[in-house]
């Protein structure tokens, strides 16, 4: 039951993300969350280090497009300096907004990733659609919001049974 929320991939963060690796798969997108994925959840702009990183994604030839639970107003104020498309209120792990960013990105499911700081949320809505998943740490949990921290809870049950089943390993994540 709770397979559906086991990402291809753990990392500590976003910086971690062998890039090569990414392409080798055939990967040609990323479809990134924003809050605690790229930055803290109550985070404005990117950060030096962040704008570097994505520097080095589109050098690489990745397009990317940021799908966010959050409102218009958080999502823009944060894409538009970098250029970015996005597709705020998500509502993910609805279908439908990665639909549209399949539209932005003008790829295929098998040739798109999807980054994330949750199971509930990224990992559960990539994996329906057959997406790469990648599932990151949290930025800033304490800034969490009040369904993200229901989601969490949601998590920890999921990883409890998936601990017993041998399928989820603390030492996983790089």
């Amino acid at each position: 039951m709770f397979e559906r929320l086991l990402p291809n991939l753990r990392l500590n963060s976003v910086y971690d993300l062998d890039i090569e690796a990414l392409a080798r798969r055939g990967i040609k997108g990323i479809i990134t969350d924003l809050d605690n994925t790229l930055v803290g959840a109550k985070e404005p702009h990117a950060t030096p280090r962040l704008i570097e990183w994505l520097d080095k994604l589109h050098k690489h030839g990745f397009k990317i497009v940021i799908v966010s639970n959050n409102n218009n107003v958080r999502v823009s104020r944060f894409a538009d300096p970098l250029g970015i498309p996005y597709v705020p209120l998500a509502r993910k792990p609805s279908n439908k907004a990665f639909r549209k960013a399949f539209e932005i990105l003008g790829l295929r499911e098998d040739q798109t990733a999807v980054i994330g700081d949750q199971m509930m949320t990224d990992v559960l809505g990539g994996n329906r659609l057959g997406l790469y998943t990648i599932l990151v740490l949290p930025i800033a949990p304490k800034d969490e919001g009040v369904m993200t921290r229901v989601n969490r809870l949601m998590e920890r049950i999921a990883l409890r049974s998936l601990r017993k089943k041998g399928l989820w390993y603390e030492e996983e994540a790089k």
